[in-house]
């Protein structure tokens, strides 16, 4: 997890973020930089992003576009913590006291009973991956 000032880029954290890790990054078209492809790709890391209008379209694989079909998990899960955990509102006074906020919302949001899944099985995903 990394907090960033409001004004921050949001491709700035991207390469912080993902030290260590291989393998799929799904993001929106906000992420979209060719140096951020190259540097992340060396690293071993594959950024998969939709295109934007006046883009060439890229061959997507059909579970890549499922992933990236399934973003709006995401936008789920920080939307409940937003407004239903309440981190967004807050008037902490010290950076312990807005950390400690955060923890709080991610506590409570653990013990929520519905929380979103993808919801599928081992070989729906084999299925998808070989496609």
């Amino acid at each position: 997890m990394k907090l960033t000032a409001g004004n921050t880029d949001d491709r700035q954290p991207v390469k912080a973020l993902t030290k260590g890790l291989t393998g799929c990054l799904y993001g929106d078209k906000g992420y979209l930089s060719q140096a951020l492809c190259d540097e992340l790709e060396a690293e071993g890391v594959t950024l998969i992003t939709n295109v934007r209008s006046n883009m060439k379209a890229k061959a997507l694989s059909l579970w890549d576009r499922l992933m990236l079909g399934r973003r709006f998990l995401i936008e789920t899960v920080v939307d409940q913590l937003k407004n239903i955990s309440q981190i967004e509102h807050s008037r902490h006074r010290s950076q312990l006291g807005f950390l400690l906020e955060v923890a709080a919302g991610l506590i409570a949001y653990t013990f929520q009973p519905k929380k979103p899944s993808l919801n599928l099985r081992d070989n729906e995903i084999a299925i998808f991956k070989r496609s």
